[in-house]
């Protein structure tokens, strides 16, 4: 392959120096042929310091619905800049934007503000436990909630040790984390109603909340089978659970209500991340003023010395609004530009004989790369996944898609954004086509 990223790599080589592993989120030394290092974006397009321009399908792990570089976000920042940074206090900017989070989501009776979405799953947490007696908390294996001690549990287990189909291993990618942290969670397969119901039956009593993605972005861009999402509502109310959706992902990216309002239902508690601040570091709790209750009489703790930063908040003031603006046309418009995108993605794996399966609702979806062998047809849970994709072969394609200027997330994850046009898609068809035909020329088997 060509090398065109000598800058990046010696930006690389000098960062290993002062930051440990030369990257602050140990996921982009994934990226293949070196972590990239970039000076600008605009909509939705980048620019890395050696010059290459990108179509961006990652477009900040999702963050930036909005593309790069919004010009209203930009004037927003600046302007709340010039009045101040922050004052561990109170501004109007923070009901501002509670009282939209109100009007938009279902569920956000109110609400509550952070950085991170991990900081919010890990006071999601905090709030069930406390509002139920219980300590235990049911997640779907595969699934991601930030990377704290207990939103990593059940995430990415190895075939050789996650246990069998009926009892899913309590395991964790990381070293370091309290072994006792596993023993408060229950992990369950998603889009396996009746297995649902046999593992909270089995732990009846002990569980505080089921949290779950309402389509799993993070592993395959899984979406729920039919009975899914209304088998964890039905179980929650009979068991006196409470219901935690996270939708960092799919908060504001399935339209102004997130994918509660889009899939039909109605949490207790909701994550907000990503887009909700549009490429700052922004988060918020959203739920029930009965789940909230602990919160609102004291006695569960939840402190912050930048929770609602005013930054953050002028951003965020201004992604809201940019959605709410949209209307009904939102999410229809980009769903439709990123089901163009899977749709020309699958015709030209199939003219050049690459087992590639697009999978998702369109805005956001997965490229799963069949091993050979494996079988045809949705990927519907996290073990069938890794039964069945090729990551060495998709990491190949991937990059070929680099070389051509279409930029994918490393594990196959692609983003539509609200800046992506036609063009856009066409353009990156054509560079795909040149990338499909140099895998296809290239990749062997190892």
């Amino acid at each position: 392959m060509t090398d065109n990223y000598t800058q990046s790599r010696q930006l690389f080589q000098r960062a290993a120096r002062s930051i440990a592993a030369g990257v602050n989120s140990g996921i982009r030394k994934l990226e293949q042929p070196v972590p990239l290092y970039f000076q600008y974006g605009r909509g939705p397009r980048l620019w890395d310091v050696d010059g290459n321009e990108y179509i961006d399908f990652q477009i900040g792990q999702g963050a930036l619905l909005y593309g790069h570089a919004p010009e209203g976000m930009a004037n927003a920042i600046g302007m709340q800049a010039r009045f101040g940074t922050h004052w561990a206090a109170q501004s109007e900017l923070e009901i501002e934007v509670a009282e939209r989070l109100q009007a938009m989501i279902p569920s956000a009776e109110l609400v509550r503000f952070n950085n991170s979405a991990t900081e919010v799953v890990l006071h999601a947490f905090r709030l069930a436990r406390a509002h139920t007696g219980r300590r235990k908390i049911l997640k779907f294996e595969g699934a991601y909630h930030g990377w704290s001690d207990e939103g990593l549990v059940g995430y990415g287990p190895p075939p050789d040790v996650w246990g069998d189909d009926e009892a899913p291993a309590k395991l964790h990618p990381s070293q370091g984390v309290i072994p006792e942290v596993l023993d408060t969670f229950v992990v369950a397969r998603w889009n396996d109603p009746d297995h649902l119901r046999r593992m909270v039956s089995k732990h009846a009593g002990e569980i505080a909340a089921i949290i779950f993605e309402p389509i799993i972005c993070n592993t395959c861009c899984m979406e729920p089978l039919p009975g899914m999402i209304e088998t964890i509502r039905e179980l929650c109310d009979s068991e006196g659970m409470l219901m935690i959706a996270d939708e960092t992902i799919t908060g504001f990216r399935f339209g102004a209500g997130g994918a509660q309002k889009y899939l039909g239902f109605v949490p207790d508690l909701t994550i907000l991340g990503k887009a909700i601040g549009g490429g700052l570091p922004f988060a918020a709790l959203a739920g029930k003023v009965s789940a909230m209750q602990k919160i609102i009489d004291g006695t569960v703790v939840h402190a912050g010395t930048l929770n609602g930063n005013p930054l953050c908040l002028a951003a965020s003031k201004w992604c809201l609004d940019e959605v709410q603006s949209l209307g009904d046309s939102h999410p229809a418009a980009i769903t439709e530009l990123g089901r163009k995108l899977m749709y020309g993605l699958r015709i030209l794996a199939d003219q050049h004989g690459i087992p590639l399966r697009p999978q998702g609702p369109g805005l956001v979806f997965h490229t799963v790369m069949l091993k050979p062998g494996a079988a045809e047809g949705p990927v519907r849970d996290y073990r069938d996944y890794a039964r069945r994709q090729d990551v060495p072969r998709w990491t190949h394609l991937r990059r070929c898609l680099l070389d051509e200027g279409v930029r994918a997330i490393e594990r196959g994850l692609w983003f539509i954004s609200l800046a992506h046009r036609e063009a856009d898609i066409e353009a990156a068809l054509a560079g795909a086509a040149r990338a499909f035909a140099k895998h296809a020329s290239e990749w062997t088997a190892s």
